[in-house]
């Protein structure tokens, strides 16, 4: 019997805490491949600045969802989510372990949790009807359309309530029905990784500094020159648009430097915001104490084998 057919492994942290070599070392010991859940790995052509797997680490062990889009192009939450469960099944089907690794918590947990995500494009003109009405009056037609909805999002969020108001409006369902969550039937297993945060800071400073040793700013103006926009999400990334501002005048190199760092010390706080450390799903492991890693194997043929 095939003890890894019904388990789904999760590695969730913050960038640059050390997710990639222990999701190789993971998938090549347990015979797993790895599905990314970082938005940033994407887009085709940045490489460098996503610290995307290089093309020697990813011939170790399969990957999956790594260079899906073209810069110019969005990859909604729920076609995320689409995919990540056609790739988790085959994989399965495959006798294979399924390890989700990713730092983008809004896409782990889609997956994790069974969001459900409306697939309702934006409708401009019932927007621009809906925006000529105050927020008590919106907040009244959100009550009466979808009291469950209402009582989950602030009226004073107009924003939220007028995408709850134009899902309703154009599904013909209650967004809170919509949004109903059906966890994917796997037996999953969630690592999480830290580091103590200076320890993690200084690690993003050197990753930084590589990046632009390993040409950071060429793939950039590369990219320029291919057409791409400063306008762009995948544009928005960090290093992308500092260095852009940077070749806009707007700055210094060495000031769009250290701009990358800070807004990764950044970033990285914010991820943690996704995954709390007292989430009881989540089994936290320090990468910075010795022997860690072995404790880690440790469990995972635990539950492997259970």
């Amino acid at each position: 019997m095939n003890k890894a057919a019904d388990k789904l492994l999760v590695i969730l942290g913050p960038t640059a805490v050390g997710k990639t070599a222990l999701s190789l070392q993971i998938a090549d010991q347990f015979h797993g491949e790895i599905i990314s859940a970082d938005s940033r790995l994407f887009y085709r052509g940045m490489d460098i600045g996503t610290a995307k797997p290089s093309l020697a680490e990813q011939s170790l062990v399969p990957h999956h969802l790594i260079d899906i889009c073209d810069p110019d192009e969005t990859l909604t939450l729920g076609a995320y989510q689409r995919l990540a469960y056609q790739t988790i099944a085959t994989v399965v089907q495959n006798g294979r372990l399924p390890i989700l690794v990713g730092g983008t918590g809004q896409y782990v947990k889609a997956v994790v949790e069974g969001w459900g995500i409306p697939e309702v494009p934006p409708h401009h003109d019932l927007r621009h009807i809906l925006a000529t009405l105050d927020g008590s009056e919106l907040a009244r037609w959100l009550q009466h359309l979808d009291p469950d909805a209402a009582a989950r999002i602030d009226p004073r969020n107009v924003r939220r309530v007028i995408r709850a108001l134009e899902v309703t409006l154009v599904s013909g369902h209650p967004i809170s029905h919509l949004q109903r969550k059906t966890p994917p039937p796997y037996d999953i297993f969630m690592l999480g990784l830290i580091r103590e945060r200076e320890v993690l800071y200084q690690r993003i400073d050197q990753r930084v500094d590589q990046m632009m040793a390993d040409g950071l700013l060429a793939e950039l103006e590369s990219l320029r020159q291919a057409g791409c926009r400063r306008s762009w999400p995948a544009m928005s990334g960090l290093g992308y648009q500092q260095l852009w501002a940077y070749l806009e005048g707007e700055m210094t190199l060495a000031e769009a430097v250290e701009r990358i760092k800070f807004e990764t010390h950044r970033f990285a706080r914010q991820q943690n915001t996704w995954f709390r450390q007292d989430d009881p799903r989540i089994t936290w492991f320090d990468l910075g104490v010795a022997g860690i890693k072995t404790a880690v194997i440790d469990q995972l043929q635990n539950w492997l084998h259970a």
